[in-house]
């Protein structure tokens, strides 16, 4: 099996019908020559030259060439994407869960038929060509710089030509982002206090903390604990907890024999239903499903 890259394209002629075939990927299908009929939700619709099929994950679509047609196929990882929102809206957002669901905000088509003409595809041609010549090295991680570029250049030449819906928050989604979003961070140094506050979590897990006792042990109110420690790591304190026990609780999982609820008491959540919970918020599957997941590829 080749190595999994989060990027891999193709380009390939095909003369025969292809599909109704759905992939857990995005896919950005850019027509080089001839022409196909496009099968979709949208109905049929004719594709040539110049033209990019977007694909979200999880969608059918056929198409039926008209003699031969030449694509250029470009698979992107979804979680991949879910990375680049996020960053990309890093001033909105707090964590890559709300990057996922401001994703489904942005792009409610589930297929795109984009016009991009014959002048941009003079531009991603090249780009295209050398993309499906390095990911079919399967070197990913010696590549993965230039890689990247060729993706963000070829975004860069299609995404104008793609549809957003505009996404406003409201007053109160935006109070309940403000303390742990990533835009307040500095690149200073870090503060002493945030620095301990992190020593402590880290060191007992287990313990039940509250931000008004690890305020106390580094000598500061909570309010002003809460600040220093966002800026530092762009967390509140129980957020970054939240996620230490995450972390730990997966590595419990796929390096012991403990039961599961042996190892949610082990990271100090006191409830299962809510450490479950949580654990398929930041994990996307539940604890249980984890561990067998993880012992089916071991």
């Amino acid at each position: 099996m080749a190595p999994f890259g989060p990027i891999v394209a193709a380009t390939n002629t095909f003369h025969r019908p292809v599909g109704p075939v759905a992939y857990d990927c995005v896919k950005l299908v850019v027509v080089r020559d001839g022409s196909a009929v496009l099968s979709s939700h949208l109905g049929r619709r004719p594709v040539a030259v110049g033209d990019v099929v977007l694909l979200c994950a999880n969608t059918l679509c056929a198409a039926k060439p008209e003699g031969c047609c030449t694509v250029s196929i470009v698979c992107i990882d979804t979680d991949y994407l879910i990375d680049q929102v996020f960053w990309q809206h890093v001033g909105l957002l707090s964590d890559r869960l709300d990057a996922r669901e401001l994703a489904g905000k942005l792009y409610l088509e589930s297929v795109q038929l984009l016009h991009i003409g014959g002048q941009q595809l003079d531009q991603v041609g090249p780009l295209l060509d050398e993309l499906t010549c390095l990911t079919a090295i399967c070197h990913y991680a010696k590549r993965f710089n230039r890689i990247q570029a060729l993706w963000f250049l070829i975004a860069d030449e299609i995404s104008p030509f793609i549809k957003v819906s505009s996404v406003r928050l409201s007053p109160s989604q935006r109070e309940r982002l403000r303390p742990t979003t990533p835009r307040h961070r500095r690149f200073v140094p870090l503060r002493a206090e945030a620095i301990r506050a992190a020593e402590f979590l880290r060191g007992n897990l287990a313990h039940h903390w509250t931000v008004l006792d690890l305020a106390e042990r580094v000598h500061l109110s909570e309010s002003r604990l809460s600040r220093v420690f966002a800026d530092a790591y762009g967390k509140t304190p129980m957020a970054y907890l939240t996620m230490l026990r995450v972390e730990e609780l997966a590595r419990l999982l796929r390096e012991s024999d403990l039961l599961v609820e042996d190892a949610i008491g082990r990271v100090g959540w006191r409830s299962m239903s809510y450490a479950i919970r949580v654990f398929r918020r930041h994990i996307g599957i539940t604890p249980g499903v984890y561990r067998r997941t993880h012992n089916a590829v071991a």
